[in-house]
């Protein structure tokens, strides 16, 4: 029987940055088992989708979810990227590092 998973890689990597907003390309790739060119393909997706803004501090990055953006494809009613997330992280994370529009 084939490995297969319910959330796309996509959706791993949010989960990541939601528990580390200052996590390592390194690290998301050990901790998802991808490449490192998988994770930083699918961090520049994410950033170039508007779903997470990357800030350069020093020689690191910050990522902030965008949480308050609609999921993509049909799913029914419009969810958005934060009521995903607050299924997905342990009820111990209280904030999502998120960044609000206006």
């Amino acid at each position: 029987m084939s490995e297969w998973g319910f959330l796309t890689n996509h959706a791993r990597v949010l989960v990541c940055i939601a528990h580390d907003p200052e996590v390592r390309l390194r690290d998301i790739a050990t901790t998802l088992g991808i490449t490192e060119r998988s994770a930083f393909a699918i961090v520049t997706d994410l950033t170039l989708s508007g779903y997470v803004v990357k800030d350069k501090q020093g020689r690191r990055n910050r990522y902030q979810i965008r949480d308050h953006l609609p999921l993509r494809g049909d799913v029914g009613r419009e969810q958005t990227v934060g009521e995903l997330l607050r299924v997905l992280i342990k009820p111990t994370v209280d904030a999502l590092p998120v960044q609000r529009p206006g």
